[in-house]
């Protein structure tokens, strides 16, 4: 039997490549009509690049990958994907249609059986390929020698510390409308070329996310020049001209993945602090590892209250402590803020980073 459909398999770790290539279960995906991937990203970020369907044209597919929210699996707004398991998957890739029923309906006269196996490999794991690299023991001397005019590579700058100031007049960039993920705030697909390239990869901050001003994406008005631009173009200009800038969020800010770029993009582009509702766990820590304040509303409703292009200070940070709340100013309001730092994480936004910080207590001999 042979699948019907494109049907993509994808090891999860170098273990497991080793194990089914050694066990002989990739050659059986293959013989299928499978392709086995890389063990490494692929339909999960969006980069697969597909032949099977006119690019944009409405279509669907079955996956056990963990994403399925709009173009992350390839790109196409149009692609409607449905997750379930690794078997229901390898099922529906041999019927080649989302009306079997592998329970009832057969492939001529073959019908599938519930699967059965073992639930360790029987000859252990393979650990493939030992690909780790150890630094040298003294790296003092070493230099990495980047090409200045290379668009995919760049070496990060250290982040500025802390002023030891209140947050004064900073301009909410962009209140977000509803669900706002990581592929809102740092699309993957073509971009992820520039990963190594933090300002290029910037270009892409924030383009997904919904103003809610004008219910658009990437379309916001400086609040300087009185023009509509899109996000990462103002907030460009913004800190080209010292003026800070926050996202206003709604609620499970950051859900999706543990992209750190859509952290270090605002921080990279002048952004001092991220408030909203709630925040999904891992984007949340990893705005604190960047320098950011990842701050949520005491009141939910206290979301209603901003909007595009405000003006609002964050004050109390001379006493920013684990549990000591925070206080937005806007105008004659003032609203409650929480966060989740604890005293290592403090100090972290203090030193501007998490790598800032680190590199201190080295300097220190800790």
């Amino acid at each position: 039997m042979k699948v019907k459909v494109p049907f993509l398999i994808t090891p999860g770790s170098e273990q497991v490549r080793a194990t089914i290539e050694r066990d002989g279960i990739a050659e059986v995906f293959r013989k299928a009509g499978g392709t086995v991937l890389a063990n490494a990203c692929g339909p999960c970020i969006g980069q697969w690049d597909r032949t099977d369907v006119p690019k944009d044209s409405k279509n669907t597919i079955v996956t056990s990958y963990n994403r399925n929210f709009t173009k992350r699996n390839d790109g196409n707004p149009n692609t409607h994907c449905f997750v379930t398991s690794p078997d229901v998957s390898t099922i529906m890739a041999f019927s080649g249609s989302l009306d079997f029923n592998p329970e009832t309906d057969k492939l001529g006269d073959f019908q599938f059986k519930a699967p059965t196996g073992t639930f360790l490999p029987p000859n252990g794991f393979d650990k493939g390929e030992n690909t780790y690299q150890a630094p040298a023991e003294d790296g003092s001397k070493v230099k990495v020698n980047v090409s200045p005019t290379s668009d995919r590579l760049q070496l990060l700058d250290p982040f500025t510390k802390w002023d030891g100031k209140d947050i004064e007049d900073a301009v909410v960039l962009i209140k977000a409308r509803g669900k706002c993920t990581t592929d809102h705030i740092s699309m993957a697909g073509p971009w992820l070329k520039f990963r190594g390239h933090l300002d290029n990869i910037s270009n892409n901050c924030l383009i997904g996310a919904i103003n809610d001003v004008n219910g658009e994406a990437n379309n916001i008005n400086n609040v300087l020049t009185g023009k509509s631009g899109g996000v990462p173009d103002t907030a460009r200009d913004y800190k080209a001209k010292n003026q800070s800038w926050v996202v206003v969020g709604d609620e499970n800010y950051g859900e999706g993945s543990s992209r750190e770029h859509a952290a270090l993009e605002p921080r990279h582009l002048g952004g001092r602090a991220i408030i909203v509702k709630s925040f999904a766990r891992i984007h949340e820590t990893n705005l604190k590892k960047q320098g950011m304040l990842p701050l949520t509303f005491d009141n939910p409703k206290d979301y209603d209250l901003l909007q595009t292009g405000d003006k609002i200070s964050i004050v109390g940070l001379d006493k920013f402590a684990p549990d000591v709340p925070l206080t937005l100013k806007a105008g004659d309001k003032e609203i409650k803020l929480n966060h989740t730092f604890n005293g290592e994480q403090i100090e972290w936004f203090k030193a501007g980073s998490a790598l800032n910080a680190m590199k201190n207590k080295m300097a220190e001999g800790k």
